[in-house]
């Protein structure tokens, strides 16, 4: 996949991480696999590494960070075939063994999550689409209902996802080990002939790359006949060639077994958001598993017919749906730490910028926050490996006169002052509980919105306002509303103001523009091609260009000052609203700003010079003071 592309394939726009490119892995015992999360879905540079070529887990990660283009990564999640219990990782099919925090420190990573891979795929399935997995079968998924997974590979993984308020749960499972159960005369054989070698005959035993195998001995006896040894990879190939004899057999009667091994597992766990096949297999037999009698065997439960016809069957055909999943649980822990304490988030910012020494204060503060407001000076120098004045210094480069206002902000932000929290809007709540829920977001991050303004670049968009000869606000879909309010806000200051929301027309006014005058841009991703050429235009005629997007975006790269809004937003399936609303109140902080300014006269004559007042006219005192009142 090239670079800028996203997890479907097609090409990627949207707003950068404001914290950085996030790492994303996904470690089996042959090949590890890297990507670079720069957007929400969108994945560039990505690599395979060969195992065997490392000696261990950080090496493989350092050799992929060698040859990385632009900022290294700060926040990662792996996926590793292999059990995590804990701290410490010993893999089972490589000679790799490592400590999670360890490796982190060795990284030099703010965050390193390691999940199993079969926990990383069942994370995966809420966000795959139709180019990412293929329907075998009838049935429609309820939403927010339990969503269960089945992976016939070297093994059998059996998982689920259940719905909990606003996050899914992985469900823990060893279901490929459920004792087998033939459906039929064929299938009896097979289980005898499997006895013969094997004690207990699970699941995993046939539905499986080695029970294909299995399968295979099996047949060969019923049919009275002895075939060729063959590997799974080797039976499945001959029947994508078009054997027709055992091979074609095999497979069958393993697509047939693999539908009562999902049936059982829907019933059980009532999947009726679907059941998912993944791993090795059966993405690889492609049509041949669409016509197999994997469907109605699924289908064939007795009283349960009717129920498992309704659940849909689904194979995952995304090239890397690990990294779905660990993007997922990766993106869901730093929304959780950032909703905590918005003052860390800009900690974690501010690390580069900061002494060798200071970044140990730094990091220690960010492993630990809570520790860092209990302890003593004493403490937090010991635990961070650096002096007390060092300390010191450290809330001093961030803003602080020292330990105990910094304490006091840190308090502040890990408490919570005021007790609210990003909760999902789910279909079936209440009125009462949509209510809180939409409120509770909204502040959330009006409060994030709050800690990370950028108090200098919105002085500098006042004193561009202040003496704009014309102001032209430029928002287009969702962003237009907030133009709009920006021209009536504006235009009471008897500055000539006009809001357009259409591209050629935007691009049209942006040619006509010349010194002192100011464009306004609004863009939630700060992407889009049109505005984009429409603020070139506007400096190119000579026009400052004030831009209310994300930070690092190409909107804002461009803009004379940049007022960045960060708030994550899957703008595909849903209209920004909280990020409309931030817009709205950056144009109220804006207007309120200058109002302010034109009522102080001594500030205008400071700021502005003598004169302005009288050549936009007198601004009505009522007015100016009506829209402070506003706004207060």
């Amino acid at each position: 996949m090239a670079a800028g592309w996203d997890m479907q394939g097609n090409e990627a726009g949207g707003a950068l991480y404001d914290s950085g490119p996030r790492l994303l892995a996904d470690v089996g015992a042959t090949n590890a696999r890297f990507a670079l999360e720069t957007a929400p879905g969108r994945l560039e540079q990505l690599a395979v590494l060969t195992c065997a070529d490392y000696p261990g887990f950080v090496a493989v990660v350092q050799a992929y960070f060698a040859g990385l283009r632009g900022l290294r990564p700060r926040h990662a999640a792996v996926a590793i075939a292999n059990p995590i219990d804990g701290d410490f990782v010993k893999m089972t099919n490589r000679d790799w063994q490592f400590s999670i925090e360890e490796a982190r420190r060795g990284l030099d990573l703010d965050t390193l999550l390691v999940v199993n891979d079969f926990t990383a795929l069942a994370m995966s399935l809420p966000y795959l689409g139709n180019p990412q997995r293929r329907q075998v079968g009838g049935g429609e998924a309820r939403q927010n209902a339990v969503i269960g997974l089945i992976g016939p590979g070297t093994g059998l993984g059996v998982s689920g996802l259940i719905p909990a308020e606003d996050r899914w749960i992985t469900l823990g499972s060893e279901g490929g080990h459920v004792s087998f159960a033939p459906a039929d005369e064929r299938e009896v054989f097979i289980l005898q002939y499997a006895w013969k070698e094997l004690p207990h005959v699970s699941a995993e035993r046939l539905v499986s790359g080695p029970g294909l195998e299995l399968i295979y001995r099996a047949l060969a006896a019923r049919n009275g006949f002895e075939a060729p040894s063959r590997s799974a990879p080797d039976i499945v190939q001959a029947v994508l060639s078009g054997d027709t004899g055992l091979c074609a057999e095999t497979v069958e009667c393993f697509c047939a077994m693999l539908g009562t091994v999902a049936a059982d597992v829907a019933v059980t766990l009532g999947a009726v958001g679907g059941i998912y096949i993944g791993a090795g297999i059966v993405p690889r037999l492609g049509e041949v598993f669409d016509r197999s009698a994997f469907r109605q065997r699924f289908e064939s439960k007795g009283r349960f017919a009717d129920y498992l016809a309704q659940i849909p069957t689904y194979v995952i055909t995304a090239a890397n749906p690990a990294f779905l999943g660990v993007a997922a649980i990766l993106g869901a822990h730093l929304q959780r730490g950032e909703s905590e304490s918005p003052m860390l988030g800009n900690i974690r910012r501010a690390k580069a910028s900061l002494s060798p020494a200071e970044q140990r204060v730094a990091q220690f503060l960010l492993n630990q926050p809570r520790m860092f407001l209990n302890e003593p000076i004493v403490e937090i120098a010991r635990h961070s490996e650096v002096s007390q004045p060092t300390v010191i210094r450290f809330c001093r480069s961030l803003g602080f006169q020292g330990l105990a206002e910094f304490k006091r902000k840190l308090a502040s932000g890990i408490s919570g002052t005021v007790p609210v929290r990003h909760s999902q809007v789910r279909l079936g709540d209440s009125a009462p509980d949509l209510s809180v829920k939409v409120l509770d977001n909204t502040v959330s991050a009006i409060l994030r919105f709050r800690d990370s303004l950028d108090p200098e670049a919105v002085e500098k968009a006042i004193a561009l306002l202040q003496k704009a000869r014309r102001i032209e606000f430029y928002g287009m879909g969702n962003s237009a509303v907030v133009a709009i309010d920006g021209q009536h806000k504006f235009f009471r200051f008897r500055i000539p103001t006009v809001a357009y929301s259409d591209s050629r027309l935007q691009m049209m006014a942006a040619e006509l523009l010349g010194k002192d005058d100011v464009v306004v841009a609004v863009s939630r991703s700060g992407a889009m091609a049109d505005i984009l050429q429409a603020v070139d235009l506007a400096l190119a005629a000579g026009a400052s260009v004030i831009a209310i997007t994300t930070s690092n975006s190409p909107l804002a790269a461009k803009a004379t000052v940049a007022l960045a809004v960060d708030h994550a937003e899957d703008g595909t399936s849903y209209i920004s609203m909280v990020s409309r609303i931030l817009h709205l109140l950056m144009i109220d902080i804006l207007a309120v700003g200058v109002a302010v300014r034109l009522l102080d006269p001594a500030a205008a004559d400071r700021e502005l010079g003598k004169g302005l007042i009288g050549a936009v006219g007198t601004p009505a005192p009522g007015g100016l003071g009506n829209l402070i009142s506003h706004a207060s």
